[in-house]
């Protein structure tokens, strides 16, 4: 089990805050599915959530099911970093996370996420000024520094450390690499050893055998998961099987079948028809990735102009592979 702050997560696995991905569904998914110790929402825009931005509120709903989640806020002020951190308590969420690794550049052209690595002042206020604002437990995710040159992790962690926060986690690439290369789990071991507090490590994972490898290796408290988890949302499950030194489940056609339709059928409910096909092609693309012939389905949606065609053609390839398997 693992404690950040008066937070128990067990087993210490989370799924990690992933824009446009980590949202109530997928999140319901997940904790459906089992295994998963603290979920994440897609990271939230301090200032957005501060001057009300419907966009913004919109993110904000979550299920009782969900408990224990954490919701991650981004930006550069520290005072609307610490109102956003209130808001955040106020409406009940177990966890606040700052945002000190997000890679992309519109994060980064506004100084916030990876960005606070270049100003580790002003990132130190923030932390300040956030663990100030809130008793609920409080948690930083970064990177090993903006680029190569700048690796100062280290660095950070200790701020963190001597600011308040009750937890750490590392996703070990640069903001340059985004998520290229391999992630240098040494280094989740080295900052590990420099802290006292809880550090969770974060990158490449990818199957129960990665955990259990990076856990061991690095020494790290607990797994934070990300992409892993949109390939094959089972992970956490298969995790916490791993842990107990039981049969690691593996999801049957079936399984896939019922949790990918059941997903689609919902987003189609809920959202807009232009973000409805664009997230069924998105999550199209990743759950295909454990498909039998999953490249042919991908290439089949190409030409989808809505998202009743992208479940249609997922709904038929099932058809197709379950004829498969009768004929077989």
């Amino acid at each position: 089990m693992l404690e950040i702050g008066s937070l128990a997560v067990d087993p210490p696995l989370v799924l990690a805050p992933m824009a446009g991905v980590t949202d109530r569904d997928f999140r319901l998914i997940v904790r459906r599915i089992g295994g998963v110790g603290l979920v994440t929402m897609e990271f939230i825009q301090a200032k957005g959530l501060v001057g009300g931005d419907r966009r913004v509120l919109r993110l904000l709903h979550y299920e009782e099911e969900e408990r224990p989640i954490s919701i991650q806020i981004y930006g550069s002020d520290p005072d609307t970093m610490a109102e956003a951190a209130r808001i955040v308590e106020e409406i009940g969420a177990d966890a606040c996370d700052v945002n000190m690794g997000c890679p992309a550049n519109k994060v980064l052209k506004g100084c916030a996420g990876a960005a606070l690595m270049a100003d580790l002042k002003l990132a130190e206020r923030i932390v300040d000024r956030v663990r100030k604002a809130i008793t609920i437990p409080l948690t930083v995710k970064f990177r090993l520094g903006v680029d190569d040159g700048r690796r100062n992790f280290l660095e950070l962690g200790r701020i963190c450390q001597d600011r308040g926060a009750d937890a750490v986690a590392l996703h070990a690439r640069t903001a340059r690499q985004m998520f290229r290369g391999r992630a240098e789990w040494s280094e989740i071991a080295r900052l590990k050893e420099a802290l006292d507090l809880p550090v969770l490590g974060n990158g490449d994972v990818r199957s129960a055998a990665d955990a259990l490898r990076m856990m061991r290796v690095t020494g790290c408290d607990g797994v934070m998961i990300g992409r892993g988890a949109t390939r094959n949302p089972w992970i956490f499950r298969q995790i916490a099987a791993a842990l107990s030194h039981g049969a690691v489940p593996q999801p049957t056609l079936d399984d896939r079948r019922r949790l990918i339709v059941a997903h689609f059928r919902t987003v189609l409910e809920r959202d807009e028809p232009k973000l409805a096909l664009h997230k069924l092609r998105t999550f199209t693309n990743w759950y295909s990735r454990g498909l039998p012939d999953g490249l042919s389905l991908r290439r089949q949606l190409a030409p989808a102009r809505s998202a009743e065609e992208v479940l249609r053609a997922v709904e038929a390839h099932f058809d197709a592979l379950e004829l498969e398997e009768v004929a077989a």
